[in-house]
C-alpha cells in the first residue's frame, strides 16, 4: 500500500488552550498539556496566557505558540486576536467567565470547559464537575473557632509532623492537577496522571548562574534555595523565626550555602532572613536574590539548588517541575489538593491534631498554631533526608 502523503492526511486542528493566571496553578497545568500533546500530536497548541508567565512557557515542547496578554487587555481586544488565528477548538482551564467569553467571542466552533453557572451557556462541551473534586472552602472566623473550642479537650501538640509524598500513592482524587487532565479528557487525550515537568536548557542555566553569580558545578558545600514569602497571605507563612531557625540547622549540618528567592514585595522579609543566616556563614555572606530575578532567571536559580525550603507558592511548584527537591510546611492550604508532586517525593510537613487546617483563608483569625506547630528541626531533618536520597539517586545515575 502506498504511503499516506501530508497532502492525504486531514487538516491540522489548531487547538487554543487558555491557561491559568497564576504560577502555581501553571505548573498544575503542565500534565494536562503533556497529555493533550500527546493525544494531538499532529495539531498546532497554541497556548494563551498572561505576559507575566510568559518566561515560564518559552520553549516547552508540548507548545507549538504562545499567546500573551497584559493586564490591561480587554475581553473584547483578545476575542479579536483570537478570531483572527482560526482556531478550530478550544479549551479554558480557568473556571471565569471571562475564559468561556473570550472563546465564544472569538468565533471558535468548539469550546470546553468545566460547567459553571452563566459560563456553560458560552460552551459547546460544558464538562461536568469531576468525580472527587473538592471545593476549597474558606472557613469562617466562627467555625474556626468552633473547631477549636471542641478541640481544647485534646493534650496540646508541639511537634510537627513528617510525611513524605510521591505520585503513584498521595495524588489524591481531590487534587488540581487532576482538573486540568479531566479538562485535557474533554478534548480526547489521556487523564492519566503525571508529575508536572518544566524544561530549561543547561546553556540558560548556565547563562543565568553566570549573571546572578550561582556556582552550576558540583561543590563541597552546596547551594539551596530558601523561599519565605508567599502572595496569597499571611496564612501560608511559616513564621520567619522557624525558616532561620531551621536555616541555621541546615547549614550546621549540611555545611550549604542559602539563596534566599522572592519577589520584590518580599525584600524586607528576605534581608531579615539573609542577615540572620549570615551569622552561621563565617565569611560566605548568605546570597540574597529577591528582587532580582525574572521568572526565567528564577527557574535557571532553582535548577541550580540541590534543594528548596519554601511556603506553598508558585516558586514552589515551579523547583519540583524542575527536578529540585522540596521542603514545604503546610497549614492554611490542603496539599490533597495543590501540594507539590514530584518524582523524588516532596517533603511535607503538618502539624497534627489542628482541627481547622486548612482553612484557606489569607490570615488567620485565631493563633496561628497549624504553622507555629511545625517545628524547625522537623524541617531540617526533612530536609537533610531529602539531600541524602538526591545524593544517593545521584550517585546511582553515575554508577549506572
Amino acid at each position: 500500500m502506498k504511503p499516506a502523503s501530508e497532502s492525504d492526511l486531514p487538516p491540522r486542528e489548531e487547538i487554543l488552550v487558555r491557561g491559568v493566571n497564576w504560577l502555581g496553578d501553571a505548573i498544575l497545568s503542565v500534565p494536562a498539556l503533556e497529555r493533550l500533546r500527546e493525544g494531538k500530536p499532529r495539531a498546532r497548541i497554541t497556548l494563551l496566557a498572561p505576559e507575566k508567565l510568559g518566561g515560564l512557557w518559552e520553549g516547552q515542547p508540548f507548545l507549538d505558540d504562545l499567546l500573551l496578554f497584559s493586564p490591561g487587555t480587554s475581553l473584547w481586544q483578545t476575542a479579536r486576536r483570537l478570531r483572527a488565528r482560526k482556531f478550530s477548538a478550544a479549551v479554558a482551564f480557568p473556571n471565569s467567565l471571562r475564559s468561556a467569553l473570550e472563546l465564544w467571542l472569538a468565533g471558535i466552533p468548539q469550546r470546553a470547559g468545566y460547567a459553571r453557572p452563566w459560563r456553560t451557556l458560552f460552551l459547546t462541551h460544558p464538562v461536568p464537575p469531576r468525580a472527587g473534586a473538592v471545593p476549597m472552602r474558606k472557613r469562617s472566623s466562627g467555625e474556626i473557632r468552633r473547631l477549636i473550642a471542641g478541640a481544647e479537650s485534646s493534650p496540646a501538640v508541639t511537634r510537627g509532623a513528617l510525611s513524605s509524598r510521591r505520585l503513584d500513592a498521595t495524588l489524591d482524587a481531590a487534587h488540581h492537577i487532576r482538573d486540568y487532565l479531566g479538562l485535557a479528557g474533554a478534548m480526547g487525550a489521556s487523564t492519566e496522571p503525571l508529575p508536572p515537568r518544566i524544561t530549561i536548557s543547561q546553556e540558560e542555566v548556565v547563562a543565568t548562574a553566570a549573571r546572578l553569580g550561582l556556582p552550576v558545578a558540583r561543590e563541597e558545600r552546596p547551594f539551596l534555595g530558601l523561599h519565605p514569602g508567599a502572595e496569597y497571605g499571611l496564612a501560608k507563612r511559616w513564621p520567619v523565626e522557624s525558616f532561620i531557625a531551621a536555616g541555621a540547622a541546615i547549614e550546621r549540618a549540611a555545611r550549604c550555602h542559602w539563596i534566599i528567592l522572592g519577589g520584590p514585595s518580599d525584600l524586607e522579609l528576605a534581608h531579615f532572613i539573609a542577615s540572620a543566616l549570615g551569622q552561621f556563614v563565617p565569611g560566605q555572606p548568605v546570597l540574597n536574590l529577591a528582587g532580582r530575578t525574572s521568572l526565567r532567571e528564577l527557574a535557571g536559580a532553582l535548577k541550580c539548588c540541590r534543594l528548596l525550603l519554601a511556603n506553598d507558592t508558585g516558586p514552589m511548584h515551579l523547583a519540583a517541575a524542575l527536578g529540585t527537591p522540596v521542603v514545604v510546611p503546610f497549614g492554611s492550604t490542603s496539599p490533597e489538593m495543590t501540594g507539590p508532586v514530584w518524582f523524588g517525593g516532596a517533603q511535607i510537613l503538618r502539624a497534627p491534631g489542628i482541627p481547622c487546617s486548612p482553612c484557606f483563608r489569607r490570615e488567620c483569625p485565631i493563633d496561628f498554631r497549624c504553622m507555629r506547630n511545625i517545628a524547625p528541626d522537623e524541617a531540617a531533618a526533612a530536609a537533610l533526608r531529602a539531600l541524602e536520597r538526591r545524593e544517593l539517586s545521584r550517585g546511582a545515575d553515575a554508577g549506572s
